[in-house]
């Protein structure tokens, strides 16, 4: 089975069920269901075939969820990618990716208009219009690369419903996945048509999704926990998605309130911002049955509060990019415990090993290793970096963990992100939590800095709600709860802490900011 089979046996059972909604608009399983054969159809007259790579350059849309299964049901291999990336990073990625078409938003037709002469393997530009760019590109009869232009309802037209899928083996690659890595070039994670389903299938069994859902998909359709939790999970299951182009706090609010949405996928700024909302305009989620977290560790005094005042439970669970993402996940029909990634998802091992790969008795800190049925085939012409992160069929995850005496695992950060005081293991995330729990404390970010004679110094950023509060009352909390090596020698207060699109809070980006100003 693959996801676009299991696309076409929904549609054939349930032909007028809503797939999603977009802009107030309805759209059924049964016409999802022929725009994405058509679609595959018209790439396949364009010339595109089996194994040919396609690029989305799209946000959260039909389009998006026609070209993804559309060029998946043709056999070619989708590479998604942020549209609001830089031209070197597009152009990196369209070349390392050996992308021949390219489906993108017409708000962006100047730059592939520039970037296309040094491109020369792009062979079509598929154009999805937007009110927008209707109205940003009046000159766009006029661009250099107009001949290998095509709207994407040419496209559509241009395929018909007597397509025949090719066949599709488990081992072929459906997605390559580029991850954002905290060193050098992105590296490309190729995702299989097992890969993808199998993840698909045994999470949304693990969070008990059915055709009742309504999920709110307003993570970035192009990042991988979006990609399998809000959008393949729900499709494979003929839930109903209510497509978010944008995340927004009081139109979450409203999307729960008009369709009784039933389940709600975030980050954890997301949590914030919904919270941060409510408690200065008032909001209810009484519809939701579940919220569901990820992307980066939730901090329990966020968590708490979010629980308590919407009575909706908020199930962490932990994945990355090489495996699908998903390979953890808090419980529903067993006890939850707050803080932790919850326990393995179904046909999925994780384990905790040492620096010889050796598993290490619970409680103890090491690397999060993963196995399964998950776990990408490689990286995209990388096949050192491949071999140097699996091994013996083991994906090593570059994350510190932990696991309890009943299969619980606690993310306890990242092994780069490590901060060594003194000869002592700082974990940010453990100061991080701490001050979450102050009350004036909206967000935290914890980093190392170079100290002469410790090696490293823990440095703390902070957003307030309160202008009066000072960074000498904030390391005096802090004091009061940790360790003295673990205390921040330094408090700085920031408006906002970066984040990447999805909400991530980079704390990469605080240390290059760091050394630049430094």
């Amino acid at each position: 089975m693959n996801l676009t089979k299991q696309l076409h046996e929904t549609a054939e059972k349930m032909a007028n069920k809503p797939a999603y909604y977009f802009m107030d608009h309805k759209t059924t399983y049964g016409e999802l269901n022929d725009a994405v054969t058509k679609f595959a159809a018209g790439l396949e007259k364009l010339g595109l075939k089996k194994g040919d790579h396609i690029a989305l350059l799209l946000g959260n849309s039909p389009h998006f969820v026609i070209s993804l299964y559309g060029a998946m049901r043709l056999g070619a291999t989708v590479i998604p990618i942020n549209p609001i990336y830089t031209p070197d990073e597009i152009g990196y990625i369209v070349s390392n990716g050996d992308v021949k078409a390219i489906v993108m938003l017409d708000l962006l037709l100047p730059l592939a208009d520039k970037m296309h002469k040094v491109l020369p393997k792009v062979e079509h530009y598929i154009v999805c219009d937007t009110p927008q760019g209707q109205e940003a590109n009046h000159n766009i009869h006029n661009l250099s690369m107009n001949h290998k232009m095509k709207s994407f309802s040419s496209v559509i037209e241009l395929g018909d419903l007597s397509f025949n899928d090719p066949e599709l083996e488990n081992d072929d690659v459906a997605v390559i996945l580029y991850t954002s890595g905290t060193t050098g070039k992105p590296k490309g994670a190729m995702l299989t048509h097992k890969n993808l389903y199998s993840n698909a299938r045994d999470i949304s069994d693990y969070l008990c999704m059915s055709e009742n859902d309504r999920v709110i998909t307003t993570l970035p359709m192009f990042h991988v926990f979006c990609l399998t939790v809000a959008l393949n999970a729900p499709l494979i299951n003929g839930a109903t998605m209510i497509i978010d182009p944008k995340f927004s706090p009081k139109e979450i609010f409203q999307i729960v309130e008009k369709y009784k949405a039933t389940v709600f996928t975030g980050v954890p700024t997301m949590y914030n911002f919904l919270l941060q909302y409510a408690q200065a305009y008032g909001g209810s989620l009484s519809s939701l049955r579940l919220c569901i977290s990820g992307g980066s560790s939730l901090p329990v005094a966020l968590l708490k509060d979010f629980e308590e005042k919407f009575n909706v439970q908020v199930s962490e669970g932990y994945g990355l990019s090489e495996a699908s993402p998903v390979t953890c996940f808090n419980p529903l029909d067993r006890q939850r415990k707050p803080g932790s990634i919850g326990t393995s998802i179904i046909n999925v091992e994780n384990k905790v090993v040492n620096e010889l790969g050796e598993e290490v008795p619970p409680g103890e800190v090491g690397e999060l290793i993963v196995r399964g049925p998950n776990v990408m085939k490689g990286y995209y012409k990388m096949p050192e970096e491949t071999a140097s992160i699996i091994r013996n069929g083991w994906l090593y995850t570059g994350d510190l963990a932990r696991m309890d005496e009943e299969g619980y695992f606690y993310i306890v950060d990242r092994k780069k992100e490590l901060i060594l005081v003194g000869g002592y293991n700082v974990y940010p995330r453990e100061i991080e939590e701490v001050l979450y729990d102050h009350p004036n404390v909206i967000e935290a970010a914890v980093i190392g800095v170079p100290n002469p004679n410790l090696g490293e110094a823990v440095k703390s950023y902070v957003v307030t709600n309160n202008m009066q509060l000072t960074e000498e009352q904030l390391i005096q909390y802090c004091q009061e709860h940790l360790a003295k090596y673990k205390v921040p020698s330094s408090i700085e207060f920031l408006d906002e802490l970066p984040k990447n699109t999805t909400g991530k809070i980079l704390r990469r980006a605080l240390k290059a900011q760091l050394i630049q100003n430094s």
